[in-house]
């Protein structure tokens, strides 16, 4: 049976706090290689790498990210709550991925790379949803987004299996129950902003009944 939308009675139990490094494909903290991100001009266009933090402290550095919107068969959007132990907006709710490319991969792989690692599931036509660039600092943190972000939208018709170091629960949710959850609950600062850039593919994927 499907998830059911988002109260604090049916969505998954948040996991015990403790750091997770899976932001974005990340590897473990300990691992001997630095993660890198690929940064970009205002274009998209790749100018070098950075390390993960770095280009997350402020000011902030511009560079790729992706952001997937995945729904049921009924047009309801799954979302994640964020695990506890991550370092950048631990425990807000956000779409059904986020993420980084590694240097040199495809947007489109590492959002289904990263889809399957973070809740065990394979999306099924995805599909680009256009670019959006924005500069969002999470006030919680102090790190900051400046980001060309490559918006997917799919459909998935399996139940989540989270990694618990990743996502604390998850929800499908109608616009309706969304708009209810987002008054409730805090959303990740970037939320909104890839959620309205992606509206018109999810209304041409899920259709007018939908409500998306």
């Amino acid at each position: 049976m499907r998830t059911t939308p988002a109260t604090p009675a049916d969505t998954r139990s948040a996991p015990p706090a403790g750091r997770s490094a899976g932001d974005a494909g990340a590897a473990p903290e300990d691992a001997a290689e630095p993660i890198m991100l690929e940064l970009v001009d205002e274009d998209g266009r790749t100018t070098g790498t950075a390390e993960k933090l770095s280009a997350h402290l402020p000011p902030g550095r511009l560079h790729r990210a992706f952001s997937v919107f995945l729904f049921d068969s009924a047009g309801r959007l799954l979302i994640q709550q964020r695990a506890l132990g991550k370092y950048h907006s631990p425990g807000v709710w956000s779409n059904t991925c986020c993420g980084h490319p590694y240097p040199g991969e495809a947007p489109f792989a590492a959002a289904a790379r990263r889809t399957s690692e973070e809740l065990g599931i394979s999306p099924s036509l995805m599909s680009a949803a256009g670019t959006v660039r924005y500069n969002h600092p999470d006030p919680a943190s102090g790190l900051v987004e400046q980001e060309f972000n490559h918006l997917f939208v799919g459909l998935v018709d399996e139940e989540p299996r989270p990694d618990p170091a990743e996502v604390g629960r998850t929800a499908f949710v109608t616009p309706a129950e969304l708009e209810r959850l987002h008054g409730e609950r805090t959303f990740s600062a970037w939320f909104s902003t890839v959620l309205d850039t992606a509206r018109p593919a999810a209304r041409e994927l899920t259709g007018p009944a939908a409500g998306w």
